[in-house]
């Protein structure tokens, strides 16, 4: 995983904006959704895909711990696939135009439903109880490219939880619109990979300056053991 640590510097800032340098600590878990973005094979499998990151097979493990530890505290995991759809080649021909022609072949075939790029990575511990939503662009929240906003808020979800790949592409597109629908937006450093552990920092110490709270795996673990103390110091009256 890439390393990383949020920049002093920009701690103070947020902590003089926000009154503490995570605003989302504390997480609730039934109001959680936990956003794996785009771990497919098309950006994973250096034979199948157009764009892949290699560190997203080391994120694995990290994305399966925190999918786990969200079911446990009674949140909702999303996993995020891609889909590439013909009427892209006139609604969002602008991203085949910053392609060659066979750079933009090749994602086509790589994202196409049901082609082998398009399935999810086989070591991620899907559920059943999971949900798997398409989207047709960067961001999932984004007007026409997903129903993931009426999914959550079905469920009374307020708070998102994103990880996958690319942190400065598809998970941060993802976490800044869901910030702007009004979700609290977490994007969760070591479950989240990049093309350059540069990248990766730029993306996060960007969003974490205006958009939402930056966290691990284990930070999100321990938010969520604070939310259900303070359910139960609520209903008892502690």
């Amino acid at each position: 995983m890439h390393p990383f640590s949020i920049p002093p510097e920009l701690s103070a800032r947020v902590a003089a904006r926000c009154g503490t340098p995570h605003p989302f600590a504390m997480l609730h878990g039934p109001r959680c959704a936990f956003v794996v973005v785009d771990m497919q094979r098309a950006y994973m499998d250096p034979a199948l895909g157009h764009a892949v990151c290699a560190m997203a097979p080391r994120i694995v493990p990290a994305v399966n711990r925190l999918a786990a530890a969200t079911r446990a505290a009674g949140g909702l995991v999303v996993w995020i696939q891609t889909a590439h759809d013909e009427a892209d080649l006139s609604d969002w021909s602008v991203i085949y135009d910053m392609m060659t022609p066979a750079s933009g072949a090749q994602r086509i075939r790589a994202l196409t439903r049901g082609s082998p790029g398009h399935a999810l990575w086989p070591e991620l511990a899907v559920r059943p109880e999971d949900a798997i939503i398409e989207k047709r662009r960067f961001s999932a929240f984004i007007q026409g490219s997903s129903d993931i906003e009426a999914q959550l808020r079905a469920r009374s979800i307020d708070t998102i939880l994103v990880g996958g790949t690319i942190t400065g592409v598809c998970c941060e597109s993802t976490a800044r619109d869901a910030m702007m629908r009004n979700f609290r937006a977490v994007m969760v450093s070591d479950a989240c990979a990049a093309q350059s552990d540069a990248d990766h920092a730029a993306a996060l110490c960007g969003f974490h300056s205006f958009f939402g709270d930056v966290l691990t795996v284990a930070e999100c673990e321990d938010g969520f053991a604070q939310g259900a103390q303070q359910q139960v110091a609520i209903f008892t009256g502690a």
